[in-house]
């Protein structure tokens, strides 16, 4: 797939979506970071579902915020994967460069499909601070996040011209009183009544970087995506996914939303986790024992044992894998 020939608002004044055929996943990393042991896990998974399919692997770099991201997390992200023996067909770096599989290369694409939404009369400029968004958020929460109540869709015209003056409104997207249901490929039926549960979701952001919302589907879209394996905590995104995706005219992929890893005392990883970054990991196991231990982990293996990436293909059940998040050992902390 030519991904130019895609992005480029030279080739094409619309994105179309990707071709059916083969299963096509993708690993999809933020570069914010050393990739941590529950990257890992999702980098695994995503990999032996789609090489187990007989498909073809993606790699895409998630840079959108440009405070945190770093091209130097990136190619490091690369050479754990390798190193992991993770590999993809398509994406990651160019001779060390940013290619178009980054998203911060993707900015002229987003704006070709949120043009095809604000034609659709369904956009509209908030002037809402983040002070205001919580102490006006609804009372229904999804995942910690305040369900937008829809107060600037109110505004007049004449109001929208004068808040703009003194403050640059951030995009969000009407949605309807639309129930959107999914099968999950581990964790099963998922509905959610988009404006009672998640309330109008912001597009872009007031300062013009793409909200993580549209930029997925557009890339998955375009990247002719048909199976995205991602953490559990993603499964509350993916009806507003499913909707701007259907308004865009891309086919919907498979979703599969895989357990996240805990600590031991039950919080989730984040790259603050020092002796689970992969800096760490790799001067304490082989890729084969780290495999090993996920794959245990997650109920494909009775018990840790060393294995490559290969070798776990002929291991690989989805019918075995755990639903519920899983947590680490303790061990795991010890240096």
């Amino acid at each position: 797939m030519d991904i130019c020939q895609i992005s480029s608002p030279q080739s094409q004044s619309q994105p179309q979506p990707g071709p059916s055929g083969p299963i096509r996943g993708r690993f999809a990393p933020s570069p914010t970071g050393r990739m941590h042991l529950g990257n890992v896990f999702c980098a695994l998974l995503a990999w032996l579902y789609t090489r187990s399919a007989g498909g073809e692997m993606v790699l895409r770099v998630e840079d959108l915020d440009p405070q945190r991201s770093r091209l130097e997390y990136a190619l490091q992200m690369e050479e754990d994967l390798r190193w992991l023996g993770l590999d993809w067909d398509e994406g990651g770096s160019q001779n060390g460069k940013p290619s178009l599989y980054f998203q911060s290369r993707r900015t002229a694409f987003y704006e070709q499909c949120l043009a095809r939404l604000e034609a659709l009369g369904i956009v509209y400029p908030c002037f809402c601070t983040r002070a205001q968004l919580h102490a006006a958020q609804a009372p229904h929460l999804s995942q910690g996040d305040p369900v937008y109540t829809g107060r600037c869709f109110r505004l007049t015209p004449e109001e929208r011209v004068r808040l703009e003056k003194d403050r640059s409104p951030a995009l969000r997207i009407h949605v309807p009183a639309e129930e959107i249901g999914f099968q999950d490929g581990l964790q099963g039926w998922v509905s959610q009544q988009l404006q009672r549960d998640c309330g109008d979701f912001i597009l872009r952001r007031s300062d013009g970087v793409f909200a993580y919302q549209l930029a997925v589907v557009c890339d998955d879209g375009a990247m002719g995506i048909r199976q995205v394996v991602r953490g559990r905590d993603l499964l509350s995104s993916t009806p507003r996914q499913i909707f701007l995706a259907r308004l865009l005219g891309f086919p919907e992929p498979e979703y599969i939303h895989i357990p996240l890893l805990l600590s031991p005392q039950g919080i989730r990883l984040s790259k603050r986790d020092k002796p689970l970054d992969l800096g760490a990991l790799r001067q304490r196991f082989s890729p084969q024992e780290l495999l090993g231990l996920l794959a245990s982990l997650c109920g494909l293996l009775d018990k840790p044992q060393p294995l490559t990436a290969r070798e776990l293909l002929g291991e690989f059940s989805p019918q075995c894998l755990r639903r519920e998040d899983l947590r680490l050992p303790s061990s795991l902390y010890e240096s």
